[in-house]
């Protein structure tokens, strides 16, 4: 049987059917049955049944490698893409140090957190999103299905268009003429954005100036530093070294110019450093409660505890703000709809208006 697993593409990875909550199903049900005293292999065999099509693929061949002599950290590594160098990290951890139930529970439980959290910020933008397609909505059928009904009869009357109607029609018209260019225009530039943000200094650019826009930058950094204590907790918790525990936390952050912050505050613990100096001397990216709480839990050696105490204390502030941000979002989309639709308006009723006072 060949085992060779080819990496898929940009497209493939999106689109490859694993979920969030299919991993963190696989991290619990899996802990619950190693922790029963089954064999991993049996577990892996019982959880087939429980997964998706995708996912049972890939559980097979995690149970064909471990069978072939391998460990499940190991047969997991040729499958990076779906699990991740988070997940893959815990399990080795708990592997070597004979406690693999407990380290898979954690990891359950951190999975599920960080699908919470990416809810929550998707949650706060449904609301908006709606906003927008009910007035894209209004805008294409006044344009498209009123507008061209009443036009003739302006038009018949000898009636001078206003600029609104005039615009209007412009539009419709280069609609008509351009419809496919328009459509092949908006996919272009959804597949280069796309391509040009897998580009890392593109992409470090963008990040970097996200930390410096008003309010997005509160909450990007609430969001980064959620994921770090989050993250370093739960691998202290499994065993890790504070270095190791950084290397693997860089990667879960989607903020590239974070990531390149913990690089360098890795190396400053590497020489002997102090991980609260070198928060201190980036206020601007940690601030000075989290940087003190940090320091603290050096000197008493409750780093853990504290890190989860800081983890949640920031989950509960970007709940806060993005709730605020809803509050802030919907009036401003409300606004733009209702100049959106007041201006399809008020092309139609302008002309109406000149043709009743020439009426009379």
């Amino acid at each position: 049987m060949n085992n060779t697993v080819k990496k898929p593409g940009m497209f493939a990875t999106m689109f490859s059917g694993i979920k969030t909550q299919d991993k963190v199903n696989f991290a619990r049900n899996l802990a619950v049955g190693i922790k029963s005293g089954m064999s991993i292999i049996d577990v892996l065999k019982m959880l087939i049944k429980q997964s998706s099509k995708e996912f049972s693929v890939v559980i097979q061949r995690l149970i064909d490698d471990v069978s072939n002599g391998q460990l499940l950290a190991q047969a997991m590594g040729r499958y990076n893409y779906i699990f991740g160098d988070f997940f893959i990290s815990i399990v080795k951890v708990g592997e070597s140090s004979g406690n693999l139930s407990n380290s898979l529970i954690y990891l359950a439980q951190e999975l599920k957190k960080q699908k919470d959290l990416k809810g929550k910020v998707k949650s706060a933008l449904v609301y908006p999103a709606i906003l927008m397609c009910a007035t894209v909505g209004i805008i294409v059928f006044l344009t498209l299905f009123v507008f061209p009904k009443i036009l003739p009869i302006f038009q018949g009357m000898g009636t001078e268009l206003p600029f609104t109607t005039r615009s209007i029609l412009w539009f419709m018209t280069f609609l008509k003429s351009y419809w496919m260019y328009a459509i092949a225009g908006i996919a272009g530039l959804f597949v280069g954005y796309k391509a040009i943000v897998r580009v890392h200094s593109v992409r470090f650019k963008m990040d970097h100036l996200a930390l410096k826009m008003p309010y997005i930058s509160k909450i990007t950094r609430q969001l980064a530093l959620a994921n770090l204590t989050r993250s370093l907790n739960i691998l202290l918790k499994s065993g890790m070294t504070i270095t190791d525990a950084l290397v693997i936390a860089r990667d879960t952050f989607n903020n590239y110019y974070y990531r390149e912050q913990i690089d360098k505050m890795n190396e400053h613990v590497k020489r002997g450093g102090s991980l609260s100096r070198f928060l201190d001397s980036r206020p601007d990216l940690f601030p000075p409660m989290f940087t003190g709480m940090i320091q603290v839990g050096e000197t008493t050696g409750n780093l853990q505890e504290n890190l989860l105490y800081l983890s949640e204390y920031y989950e509960s502030e970007v709940d806060e703000m993005l709730k605020n941000m809803t509050a802030v979002i919907e009036p401003v989309m409300l606004l733009f709809m209702g100049v959106a639709v007041g201006y399809i308006a008020l092309s139609i009723i302008t002309p109406i208006y000149k043709v009743t006072q020439g009426i009379s």
